[in-house]
């Protein structure tokens, strides 16, 4: 990687569109997959994404658009996947191209279903990427303030340091400021849990309780998130970073969040089916409950906010009676 490196983005979500965003302001052009043709059309001809993030414009003369994923993939030696987890294997079906001679760059907050792999396991295991080659964006960051170019702060992981730097400096502007980390695993799985944290704080406040004890919530959700990271992948880290408990606290408190929506709307009364189709959105941590609740039945960590979202939404359990018995395991 270096200054002549070509980017491209596969995704053409929020995320994906503030990270454009990012991008130009510091690289001249970037390369991005749009699964539909026609979105691509009404893009070029309004300079904003039709769907997302509309009052964001772009100099579409600086964008390679294209609905061929190894179009793109062959044009950029950068490959950021900005895509739902959920959809992450469909997004990359029909994918030819190689990876293995890329530095591919995870923006996905979320688990692969079915294979319970976070992306950068799931890239290693299923495209023989080396662990080194793989990079990993994590916040505390919602699409919404980068839009508005408020002051915001992001992570990059990857287990060669340098790699990290570099890209971390082509998405450095004069509203967003980087850091780097070498904990890739604990990165992507804190980003995991802090959606499930996320649901479950929306949850709460669907059914009324206050502030007192959101802040009690998420105190135990951090330490939550400590006891998994630290039994799956145990190296030394700091839990109280940014990476880590900023990201847990701007998804369980910013009313940007779609995962503490959907949990408020659970919480109010909604069932789950509805509450997805209202939102329009994916909540990531719908999806991850389930591969932590699978992963975790292997580590056995004790992991009661976890447990009482999977009870509340898989089980069907009244989100009223879990939080009550969870009440009983806060400290």
């Amino acid at each position: 990687m270096d200054e002549t490196s070509t980017v491209g983005i596969i995704g053409s979500g929020s995320w994906a569109t503030a990270i454009a965003k990012m991008l130009l302001n510091n690289v001249p052009t970037i390369n991005w997959y749009f699964r539909n043709p026609i979105h691509i059309t009404e893009f070029k001809k309004k300079k904003h994404n039709p769907n997302y993030l509309s009052s964001v414009m772009f100099e579409t003369e600086n964008i390679f658009f294209s609905d061929d994923i190894n179009e793109i993939v062959k044009r950029s030696d950068i490959i950021i996947l900005a895509v739902p987890s959920a959809f992450i294997k469909s997004a990359l079906s029909d994918l030819t191209e190689p990876l293995k001679d890329k530095f591919i760059v995870s923006a996905i907050k979320g688990l692969v279903p079915e294979e319970n792999l976070i992306i950068g396991q799931y890239l290693h295991k299923f495209y023989d990427l080396p662990t080194e080659s793989i990079g990993v964006i994590s916040g505390p960051c919602h699409a919404e303030e980068v839009a508005l170019e408020r002051l915001s702060y992001l992570t990059i992981a990857c287990q060669n340091i340098k790699l990290a730097r570099k890209f971390a400096s082509i998405l450095d502007c004069s509203y967003i400021m980087t850091s780097v980390t070498d904990d890739i695993y604990g990165t992507e799985y804190a980003a995991v849990l802090k959606n499930i944290m996320a649901v479950a704080s929306g949850i709460c406040h669907g059914l009324g309780y206050g502030d007192n004890f959101q802040a009690v919530l998420i105190s135990n959700g951090i330490q939550e998130i400590k006891r998994f990271v630290d039994t799956v992948h145990p190296i030394t880290r700091d839990i109280k970073s940014s990476a880590y408990l900023g990201d847990l606290l701007v998804t369980a408190y910013s009313q940007f969040s779609r995962n503490r929506m959907f949990g408020t709307m659970v919480g109010k009364g909604y069932s789950v089916k509805y509450a997805q189709m209202e939102m329009l959105m994916i909540a990531e941590g719908y999806y991850a409950v389930k591969s932590i609740k699978e992963i975790n039945d292997k580590y056995k960590v004790n992991m009661p906010i976890t447990e009482a979202v999977y009870n509340i939404i898989y089980e069907k359990i009244s989100p009223a009676i879990e939080i009550h018995l969870l009440t009983e395991h806060l400290r």
